[in-house]
């Protein structure tokens, strides 16, 4: 099939019911940037789509005015073929995606087409990527917690219900595993719709996750958009807005919850940087967009907790050279309700997932929103985990025999805590050979309390390894008393 008839009916929005269309001619192409010339009267709006090549198949969004007659866009296909002189359509249209009951258990890319190998839905329901966000009287001003089943999250970074997640980590520290398990956590156990969405993330992520997906009988429930890292950055940036659009139907037409899934929010900032590039704008803080702030903003507040139902939203955040102080780890920070660090160092011990409980954090940690039990098992486990991370220089350098008797108490506390707190994943049990576990809040802190009230000290700490609830530490070793 020719790509414009795959195309056409989806993006040239002219099925005889949108405005009428009008025509120009393209100025100028520099790589991905095309400048394009029309009359006056019909100069395409900004965010629009125009369609210009040998069969419309090139698409083109519309983003500034040079002149009265002159718009300059960024292509969201490839241009090859393209040349000065050539006719442009302006097709009336923003970009568009589609949304109702019919998009579940498929995979989309940008432009609404499926890319899952499956027949096209006969009939869909299609909108504008391009949405305010909700206004302050619809938000809702509850606290909730959601709990995914992590013990390290749920017990020291507890998320949010309605609120955003990010997860922190440089590259190959486990942010794409800890957000495939929290996936399958979580889309078997809610009512919910689950939505991920894969922005400038590798093709071999996106069908891995399909399959499991599927294998696991959770497809029904849950949407997929791919804006691969092949693509162009003008279609990198706008996968997001495709996916929020998905999920506001869903919360705001069928009132139901959404767990918003986005990998990797760095890559939507960094498409963004390309595409500033690109226009001609000139660069502000490390090469970054001037309108950073602006543009992370218009896509995350979108992300809200209203009286018709909520979005939460857990996005990994590559962080580059492990810097946090990077302008996009810095910006991202701001717009979060619990960000969840993720350790190099932890990683090299074998302390999976390898969360950092010192350096993350959430808003809702507090003994108003997580209770005065939660809360002090929480600060304590703190404490602890700080004063060994204290000792371990002395320990380095003068041996744990140097010690105090109390202070060896608070390592031994602390290591067993540490070992405790890491957990098998159902989505590495192939890798690890271990079958993975999901636990509850209740045991988790159940667990954490006797760890800190000593009840485990006479246990070998390889027995708290990789466990689930505290009671598979008798099943894995017993006491050496």
């Amino acid at each position: 099939m020719d790509v414009a008839d795959e195309i056409a009916p989806t993006t040239f929005g002219d099925s005889g019911n949108g405005p009428p269309v009008a025509g120009g001619r393209i100025v100028s192409v520099r790589g991905s940037v095309i400048d394009m010339e029309f009359s006056p009267d019909s100069l395409p709006s900004i965010h629009n789509l125009v369609h210009t090549g040998e069969h419309g198949e090139v698409i083109v969004e519309i983003l500034s005015h040079l002149d009265p007659s002159t718009v300059r866009g960024i292509a969201l296909t490839q241009t090859q073929g393209l040349s000065r002189g050539m006719a442009v359509r302006d097709s009336g249209n923003p970009l568009m995606t589609p949304v109702g009951p019919e998009i579940r258990s498929r995979m989309f890319d940008v432009f609404g087409n499926t890319i899952d190998g499956r027949e096209k839905p006969a009939q869909l329901e299609w909108r504008s990527v391009h949405n305010a966000p909700p206004p302050l009287a619809r938000r809702s001003s509850r606290s909730e917690i959601f709990e995914t089943g992590i013990k390290v999250i749920d017990v020291l970074v507890p998320l949010e219900r309605g609120g955003k997640a990010g997860l922190f980590g440089g590259a190959g520290v486990g942010k794409t595993v800890l957000l495939t398990e929290m996936i399958h956590n979580m889309v078997g156990h809610q009512e919910g719709i689950s939505i991920f969405c894969g922005i400038g993330e590798r093709c071999r992520e996106g069908q891995e996750l399909y399959m499991e997906m599927e294998e696991a009988g959770v497809l029904p429930d849950m949407v997929m958009v791919f804006g691969q890292m092949n693509e162009p950055p003008g279609c990198r940036f706008r996968v997001g807005h495709a996916a929020m659009t998905m999920a506001e139907y869903f919360r705001d037409q069928e009132h139901r919850d959404v767990l918003l899934l986005m990998d990797n929010i760095f890559r939507f900032i960094q498409a963004g940087m390309e595409v500033s590039g690109l226009m001609g704008q000139m660069p502000s803080r490390l090469g970054y967009q001037p309108t950073m702030g602006t543009e992370l903003s218009g896509l995350e507040e979108r992300i809200a907790n209203t009286d018709a139902g909520a979005i939460t939203s857990i996005q990994a955040v590559y962080v580059p050279a492990d810097d946090f102080t990077d302008p996009a780890a810095v910006h991202t920070f701001s717009h979060l309700s619990s960000s969840i660090v993720l350790s190099r160092k932890r990683a090299s011990e074998g302390l999976f997932p390898a969360v950092d409980p010192l350096q993350s954090s959430s808003k809702m940690a507090t003994p108003a929103i997580v209770g005065t039990r939660h809360y002090a098992i929480a600060q304590e486990i703190r404490r602890t985990l700080a004063q060994y991370s204290e000792l371990k220089d002395i320990i380095a350098m003068l041996g744990l025999e140097q010690l105090s008797s109390e202070d060896r108490a608070i390592v031994a506390r602390a290591r067993r805590l540490e070992r405790f707190l890491t957990q098998p994943f159902f989505t590495t049990g192939h890798f690890s050979g271990i079958r993975g576990a999901t636990v509850s809040l209740e045991d988790s802190l159940d667990g954490c309390e006797r760890i800190l009230n000593d009840e485990f000290r006479n246990y070998p700490e390889s027995s708290l390894y990789m466990i689930g609830t505290v009671d598979d530490a008798n099943r894995k070793a017993s006491p050496s008393r």
